[in-house]
């Protein structure tokens, strides 16, 4: 005999088997009786999202910044780095491939970068791991992939600061 869903009076098929929590439940459910089809605000929001995803292609299908266009654009700059638009960290890039970074923290590690297959590599006196990013160039704006972790997809912006780091050095006013 084939499995025939099971059928929950009250409510909407969908809502009984989404495990939702029970008061988003009964709300989606009492919605769902009373609005049998999607509202122009339900419309409205599956468009933008679908605008949104169209306007902005996925990084794995752009071509990665090759490190001579990354070393001169960052050479002399001092960026700042921020994920889901909370500011988190910032580096200077000196000649040579040489970077200072630091966590916002007064604290700053010094290091270099280098080219590991595709990857733009940074490894820094203070972290023992070694960091690797992609780097995308798109509409003018330097975006980066940390690729140290496969199941990792978020993306993180820069932006050129126009204050230098602020380096306390080590324990300071201890």
């Amino acid at each position: 005999m084939p499995d025939v869903p099971a059928i929950v009076i009250g409510k909407a098929p969908h809502v009984a088997q989404s495990g939702l929590p029970p008061a988003f439940a009964s709300h989606a459910c009492d919605r769902a009786l009373a609005y049998p089809w999607p509202s122009w605000h339900d419309w409205a929001m599956r468009f933008l999202v679908a605008l949104l995803f169209l306007a902005m292609p996925a990084l794995a299908e752009e071509t990665p910044m090759s490190p001579e266009d990354f070393e001169a654009l960052v050479t002399g700059q001092t960026l700042s780095y921020s994920s889901g638009g909370i500011e988190y960290g910032a580096e200077t890039y000196f000649e040579n491939r040489r970077v200072r970074w630091s966590f916002l923290d007064g604290e700053c590690t010094e290091g270099h970068w280098y080219v590991a297959a595709d990857l733009i590599c940074f490894v820094y006196d203070d972290i023992p791991n070694h960091q690797c990013w992609k780097f995308y160039l798109r509409g003018g704006q330097l975006l980066a992939r940390f690729e140290n972790d496969p199941e990792a997809d978020a993306i993180y912006s820069t932006h050129k600061r126009k204050e230098s780091l602020l380096c306390l050095g080590p324990d300071v006013g201890v």
